[in-house]
């Protein structure tokens, strides 16, 4: 494989031969260093040429490679290729932020190099398939089991048979990611996409790509922000348009992957993803300096203003320059015990009495309406970049709550369409082990727990996870008969419904803020746990109405 890195071939870094890596690491280190002693470095040794030709990014994957490779051989090697261009008077690149995430101190994640033998080999297959570790995966091995399924689907829908051509699944999930300004996995999958030969024309903007692809942007937009939507006159459309139409397999292919990357973003943003080292915002050539700091961002963990750029939106984060006075540490106590006698409670009611359906109707119906109130005091309107919004049109067309400006939608009853028993079916039968891949990934999200509540073990979770779970299903419109919506009241507090619900509706407004509001004593773990039922849920709930849209069209 031909990198745009200057020439230099990288694939057999992913070898899970040792010696195959070797030989691929001294031809990579010949490469960069002869490349590197035929440029003169500037006055000031920035390698301004070295980035014209190619150099600068081959440093900064190097600089990934010395982080962020699970293989110590290749760590190591990448070290001693930048220390060897570092002493022909070039300057190398450091990285920016502190870890994978802004949101978890990185002392609290995985370090790599550090892993358990379970996670290693997590770590190596994704490598090997991906030819890198990814930020979104050093925060998600919190949860091996989970992760272990999310790579395996992850991996079939853009690199296994399928329906679509390769380039077409990395466009698709760009697509997907702007809709939400996501830069961060746009910028992972233009990567993809020019590697796997697209046009990079078509990286100039939505316009420039085929029109079939176009022809997409009204399913994707409609996914994203209002599936209520969704029609089969829309399924129609895209299936009808002659020489530029979608087969039914293609288009099941194209659903699952924006619905992937919806929720993908809602995961980036919901845990504070930071830029991957060798993209932007994740690295400078630049040197430390102490005269970018105010003494309050030394003393609070802050890191200059390159760190405050190195956020997924570039934005900076409201809570940098906001001191909140945390709980005291009773507080945070009383905080978690008073959740778990609530969830006591509530099972004592559920043994004693049972609500008849016309009162259940009554709280869904409740709880549906105030969760449009449910809102942030950070909330605010935010400007799609033309970096990420020219992947899209129509950039006014965001979130929009089902009653708002007169519309009703009709609720959307599980027990007349359900993935379990119409979506999976017709997932599998057009797009063959997919529907297993998603459901085995929805139970494992949905049943994952290891019977912990912050300090308490021994704790039985199920009520609040369904509550978490069924609150996103309520914010879009789709009903349970068996479930009490009153439960959600009593186990979700204010802070809580604002997280999940910009996570999910709005992730690209999410702030450490909120992040750190809710669940003050739990564990970050516990956090990003949270993160993976509003990914579930959320791409289940987008699923349901696409797929029923697509199932009316086909009957």
């Amino acid at each position: 494989m031909e990198e745009r890195e200057g020439e230099v071939r990288w694939d057999g870094l992913c070898s899970r031969d040792a010696a195959a890596r070797a030989a691929a690491l001294d031809t990579i280190g010949q490469t960069v260093l002869r490349r590197a002693e035929s440029i003169a470095p500037a006055a000031d040794g920035l390698p301004a040429p070295a980035a014209r030709d190619g150099l600068g990014l081959a440093l900064a994957r190097l600089l990934m490679l010395s982080k962020r490779c699970p293989f110590p051989d290749v760590r190591e090697k990448s070290e001693a290729i930048l220390g060897g261009v570092q002493e022909l008077g070039i300057r190398i690149p450091r990285p920016l932020g502190h870890g994978p995430s802004r949101f978890i101190p990185e002392k609290e994640t995985i370090q790599v190099g550090n892993e358990d033998a379970t996670m290693h080999t997590l770590f190596a297959d994704s490598f090997a398939t991906l030819g890198r570790l990814d930020n979104v995966t050093l925060v998600m091995v919190f949860h091996p089991q989970y992760l272990e399924s999310f790579l395996k689907t992850q991996h079939y829908l853009l690199q296994m048979d399928g329906p679509l051509p390769l380039h077409y699944r990395h466009y698709i999930g760009i697509m997907a990611a702007a809709r939400h300004q996501c830069s961060y996995l746009v910028n992972l999958h233009v990567n993809d996409f020019l590697h796997v030969g697209g046009d990079p024309k078509w990286l100039n903007g939505l316009e420039n790509a085929p029109q079939k692809l176009q022809n997409l942007g009204e399913l994707n937009k409609m996914l994203a922000h209002r599936p209520w939507l969704i029609t089969k006159e829309h399924i129609e459309q895209l299936l009808k348009t002659e020489e530029n139409s979608w087969s039914l397999a293609e288009l099941i292919h194209a659903v699952v992957l924006l619905t992937h990357y919806h929720s993908l973003a809602s995961f980036t943003f919901g845990c504070g993803i930071s830029p991957e080292i060798d993209c932007e915002g994740g690295h400078t050539f630049r040197p430390p300096s102490v005269s970018n700091y105010c003494i309050c961002d030394i003393t609070n963990g802050y890191h200059g203003v390159d760190e405050i750029h190195a956020s997924p939106t570039g934005s900076i984060p409201v809570s940098i320059c906001l001191n909140k006075k945390p709980l005291s540490s009773t507080e945070s106590v009383c905080e978690v015990e008073a959740l778990m006698e609530k969830m006591k409670q509530l099972q004592e009611c559920r043994d004693e009495e049972e609500a008849s359906q016309e009162e259940m109707a009554t709280r869904f119906e409740r709880e549906k309406r105030e969760s449009m109130f449910v809102y942030s005091s950070e909330d605010e309107e935010s400007a799609a970049t033309r970096d990420v919004s020219r992947h899209f049109e129509d950039t006014s067309y965001g979130y929009k709550d089902f009653s708002r400006h007169g519309m009703h939608v009709p609720t959307f009853r599980v027990q007349d369409y359900s993935w379990e028993d119409h979506g999976y079916s017709l997932v599998n039968r057009l797009y063959p082990d997919v529907g297993q891949l998603l459901d085995e990934k929805f139970h494992i999200a949905y049943n994952l727990t290891y019977n912990t509540m912050a300090m308490h073990k021994d704790v039985d979770t199920s009520m609040l996870r369904r509550a978490i779970w069924n609150y996103i299903h309520c914010m879009f419109g789709i009903r349970y008969d068996d479930y009490d919506y009153g439960e959600i009241n009593q186990l979700l507090d204010r802070s809580f419904k604002v997280y999940i619900k910009t996570v999910v509706c709005t992730p690209e407004k999410t702030t450490k803020r909120m992040y750190d509001s809710f669940w003050r004593q739990f564990e970050h773990s516990e956090k990003v746990h949270v993160n993976l039922l509003l990914v579930e849920a959320r791409m289940q709930a987008e699923l349901l109405y696409a797929l029923r849209a697509i199932t009316r069209y086909m009957t």
